[in-house]
C-alpha cells in the first residue's frame, strides 16, 4: 500500500470520527438561527383545546338551590374537586361523561347535548343554556379529565398526564425526561390528531425561533417522536473520547494490514 493511500485513509478516518462527535451545537437549546439551524417564522397561536369525540368530561353544577346540587354533584359534592385531584375513583366516573361518536354527551334531565368542535367556554356555555329552562340561577364547570401525551423513540417510552390544557414543547419534554445526549434535537417529530386527520409536525428544537412558532405547545394526546442522531455510533462525547477511539481503531487498522501483509507473503 502506497503512503499517499495511507494518508488518505488516515485522514478519512479523522474525519468521520469528527463528524461523529457529539457537540454543543448537536445538543444545546436556544441557538440563534444560522448555520444549519433553521429559522421559523413567528406564527405561534395559542388556540383553546378543541373538544373531541372520545373526550371524558367532568361537569359540576353549581346552583342556589340545595337539591339541584345534590342531585347533579351527588349528596358529597363539595369533595368531587378532592377526588378530582386525587385521579378519581367510583365517585366521581358518575359525574364524568364520554363525548360520543355523534359529538355529544348525555346529561341527565336535559339528554344530548352538543361538545365536539368547542372550546370549553363554548361547551360550558351550551351546557348553561340547556339546563337554564328547568333549573334557574345555575353555573356550570366543565373539564376535560386524562389529558396527557407521549413520548417515543430511541429505545425510550413515556406516558405524561398534562397539568393543563396546554403546554409547552420544553416543558413537555422536560416532564418525560428530556432529550437523550444522542437524540437528535433537529428532526423532533409531533403527531397530533385533528378533525382534519392526524398532522405530522417536524421541527429543530435546537432553534430559539421555536418560541414565536407553531411547534412551541403540545395539546392533549399528541405524540412526540425522537429518533436517534447519527453520532451515536461511537458515542463520543469528549476529547478524551475522540483520541482513545482514533488510537484504539488505528492500532486495529495496523494489525489488520500487518496480518494481511504475513499472508500474503
Amino acid at each position: 500500500m502506497s503512503q499517499y493511500a495511507i494518508r488518505l485513509s488516515i485522514f478519512s478516518v479523522l474525519i468521520y470520527f469528527m463528524s461523529s462527535c457529539v457537540t454543543s451545537k448537536t445538543v444545546n437549546y436556544m441557538q440563534q438561527p444560522g448555520w444549519g439551524i433553521p429559522a421559523y417564522k413567528d406564527s405561534i397561536s395559542f388556540s383553546d383545546y378543541i373538544m373531541r369525540t372520545g373526550d371524558r368530561v367532568y361537569v359540576r353544577v353549581y346552583s342556589t338551590d340545595t337539591k339541584t346540587n345534590a342531585l347533579f354533584n351527588g349528596t358529597g359534592g363539595g369533595n368531587n374537586q378532592g377526588m378530582m385531584n386525587s385521579g378519581g375513583g367510583g365517585m366521581l366516573d358518575l359525574y364524568t361523561y364520554v363525548v360520543e361518536q355523534n359529538g355529544t354527551i348525555d346529561f341527565p334531565m336535559i339528554g344530548a347535548v352538543s361538545m365536539v368542535g368547542k372550546t370549553i367556554r363554548e361547551a360550558t356555555l351550551t351546557l348553561e343554556e340547556a339546563i337554564k329552562p328547568l333549573f334557574k340561577f345555575s353555573s356550570v364547570e366543565i373539564r376535560i379529565l386524562n389529558r396527557s401525551f407521549s413520548v417515543i423513540g430511541n429505545g425510550n417510552s413515556a406516558f405524561v398526564s398534562m397539568p393543563q390544557e396546554k403546554i409547552s414543547i420544553f416543558k413537555a419534554l422536560a416532564m418525560s425526561g428530556d432529550v437523550g445526549m444522542f437524540d437528535d434535537r433537529s428532526r423532533i417529530r409531533v403527531l397530533r390528531e385533528t378533525p382534519q386527520g392526524i398532522q405530522i409536525k417536524m421541527f429543530d428544537l435546537r432553534s430559539a425561533d421555536i418560541i414565536h412558532s407553531e411547534y412551541y405547545y403540545i395539546e392533549p394526546n399528541d405524540i412526540i417522536y425522537i429518533q436517534p442522531s447519527n453520532e451515536q455510533f461511537f458515542r463520543i462525547t469528549t476529547l478524551s473520547g475522540f483520541v482513545s477511539t482514533v488510537i484504539s481503531t488505528f492500532s486495529f487498522g495496523v494489525l489488520i494490514f500487518n496480518s494481511f501483509k504475513i499472508i500474503t507473503k
